[in-house]
């Protein structure tokens, strides 16, 4: 696709890699919408925006709520007057490990609480965007779409992060199925799994842990956000490629 065709919708916009996406897609010349949790941050980038000449939509919805799926999918596509570029984008953490023996000898577990709301927001948040954006896409007549599912070196499994390294296999897996599933609709759907990127949350580890970590990257240091959107944009103007995970991790390898 060419960009100048694009409308797209990125979850998790507000902050980070999202808010990456979001304005440099609109810089490149496509229509963009965005949705977050935060309505304050969602208001301050839509603000950001018109001060550069940009226009982004921005919506409230939280991706691991169906109704909240289908309501941002209608009021997305009503707002750009269409919808075919989706990007699963957002996410959160809740690292733990899996049990532990604390100093005083007590057994900590990973608590079922923060399993499920990594995998409602990881795992379940993209099932329920690309089923809904796929359908609203079919209804309409088909023609060239492309979801995006932003992965993780993680998926390779990572210590302490059992509920998301399990999401962003799955987020994978479910990229080569649904690549099969949606293709004979015109829809591609293609992975990036992203190594160390300095976001806000890479910037609230402790700087020991962070120096430790960049030491095994290959390239010794970590990536930054405009270069993982080097690949969304390179997925979305090669048509050819669909059901494939591209690695942007500087070579690091768990």
């Amino acid at each position: 696709m060419e960009l100048s065709q694009v409308r797209a919708l990125v979850t998790g916009g507000a902050s980070g890699m999202g808010r990456t996406f979001a304005r440099s897609l609109a810089r490149d010349g496509a229509a963009v919408a965005f949705c977050d949790l935060d309505a304050a941050a969602v208001e301050a980038v839509e603000a950001e925006a018109r001060a550069e000449g940009l226009e982004l939509r921005g919506f409230v919805a939280d991706v691991a709520d169906e109704a909240q799926v289908v309501r941002l999918v209608d009021e997305a596509w009503a707002a750009l007057g269409g919808l075919n570029l989706w990007i699963n984008n957002a996410g959160l953490f809740r690292d733990g490990l899996l049990v532990r023996k604390g100093r005083d000898g007590e057994v900590h577990r990973l608590s079922l609480a923060d399993w499920q709301r990594v995998i409602d927001v990881d795992l379940t948040g993209p099932f329920l965007c690309t089923r809904e954006f796929a359908a609203k896409r079919i209804e309409a007549g088909g023609g060239p779409a492309l979801v995006v599912n932003m992965a993780s070196i993680s998926r390779h499994g990572n210590q302490g992060q059992s509920n998301y390294s399990a999401a962003k296999a799955g987020l994978v897996a479910d990229t080569r199925l649904w690549a099969q599933e949606l293709a004979r609709y015109g829809v591609r759907v293609v992975a990036i799994a992203p190594g160390f990127v300095n976001t806000p949350i890479l910037a609230g580890m402790r700087e020991d842990v962070l120096q430790a970590a960049v030491k095994r990257v290959p390239l010794g240091r970590v990536g930054e956000p405009e270069e993982i959107y080097r690949a969304v944009r390179f997925a979305v103007e090669c048509d050819y490629l669909t059901g494939t995970c591209l690695d942007v991790d500087g070579g690091l390898r768990l």
